[in-house]
């Protein structure tokens, strides 16, 4: 899913969250079930200028990345996930509820399910319809 070069997010700023790490519960096989995995979660937001171009410098006035780091967590603490997918769908979601934020994309990925590759993973992209 490419964001690039979409004319929707012309006039936006993008935001981001790199490589966050966590431990949380997912997995749909049996042998997942008994513990927490490392999944790390990468963010983008677009923002449109008008809602992230501060006049004086100060947090109220632009999409505070704290908003990122507790929908996480907010996820993470309502218990185990099955997959990666709805994971991403349920960020997605909740961050593109943000009356500032005009697209977002979310990625995740389960870097220790298997020894030959780096991760496996998932990514979604959605623009909000404009009303």
């Amino acid at each position: 899913m490419s964001w690039t070069g979409d004319p929707r997010l012309a006039g936006c700023r993008r935001l981001f969250l790199r490589d966050h790490v966590v431990q949380m519960h997912i997995g749909a096989h049996d042998f997942e079930k008994t513990g927490a995995q490392r999944v790390v979660i990468n963010v983008d937001l677009f923002v449109p200028l008008v809602h992230s171009t501060p006049a004086s410098d100060k947090l109220h006035e632009v999409v505070d990345y704290d908003f990122v780091r507790e929908a996480v967590a907010r996820r993470i603490a309502r218990g185990h996930v099955e997959l990666q997918e709805t994971l991403c769908d349920d960020l997605l979601a909740e961050l593109l509820s943000h009356p500032g934020v005009r697209a977002v994309r979310v990625s995740t990925e389960k870097p220790d399910v298997y020894p030959d590759c780096a991760a496996v993973g998932c990514e979604v992209f959605a623009v909000k319809e404009e009303r």
